[in-house]
């Protein structure tokens, strides 16, 4: 794995930093991604990979590259909150029942706000709209929240 600095663009104290990433695999196969990070956020603009990756590889590559983008960041004048906190920091969300119980009470309260109840639980969780989708189903499975469709 190596990340380079390609250019940054500041505009008063904010700075914008892109870098040239690639990760290279034992079997001669590799990816090169130009990452930005800007206001302690990573996004990825360009993905080549030889071969091609599937959308699962692809899902995962921020995974990949967290950790040395964030100490590449963290060697020069880098955006405040930039070094040391991966893309996917998350809230800790517990577990099991209790995990269950919370998402229907986001879910719940969503509901009673008049907000999408599905991206209040996205942001509770910090987990994707599929994974959030789960997780609802699963508080229905529990019947902690109604069924979504009456049965007849």
């Amino acid at each position: 794995m190596s990340v380079r600095p390609a250019w940054e663009v500041r505009e008063n104290e904010n700075a914008t930093r892109w870098f040239d990433v690639r990760l290279a695999f034992t079997d001669g196969a590799h990816v090169d991604a130009l990452a930005v990070v800007a206001g302690g956020c990573v996004g990825v603009e360009d993905v080549r990979a030889q071969p091609a990756l599937s959308l699962d590889d692809l899902a995962v590559l921020a995974d990949w590259i967290e950790d040395s983008l964030a100490e590449a960041c963290g060697a020069g004048t880098a955006p405040e909150g930039c070094a040391g906190q991966g893309r996917r920091a998350r809230p800790v969300w517990p577990r099991g029942a209790e995990g269950r119980w919370l998402v229907a009470q986001e879910y719940r309260a969503a509901q009673q706000d008049g907000a999408d109840p599905v991206l209040a639980v996205m942001c509770a969780t910090g987990h994707s709209r599929r994974k959030a989708l789960r997780l609802i189903g699963q508080a229905r499975d529990a019947g902690l929240l109604s069924p979504r469709r009456a049965r007849r």
